[in-house]
């Protein structure tokens, strides 16, 4: 079984500095802008689906 995957860089500054959080699974935090955020898998979609399927309507 292969390891998890890691961000490569924060998802609010872009900074690369991040280490492993002490909140457990998936828990992240970055030494550049002090945040700390955990990453969670929801799973995978459909086949098919259109490319908007966020139900806006754009016109």
């Amino acid at each position: 079984m292969s390891e998890r995957a890691a961000p490569f860089y924060c998802p609010y500054c872009g900074d690369e500095d991040l280490r492993p959080n002490e909140q457990g699974h998936g828990a992240w935090e970055c030494a550049a802008c002090s945040r700390a955020f955990q990453l969670k898998f929801l799973g995978l979609l459909a086949p098919g689906l259109p490319a908007n399927h966020s139900g806006r309507n754009e016109t």
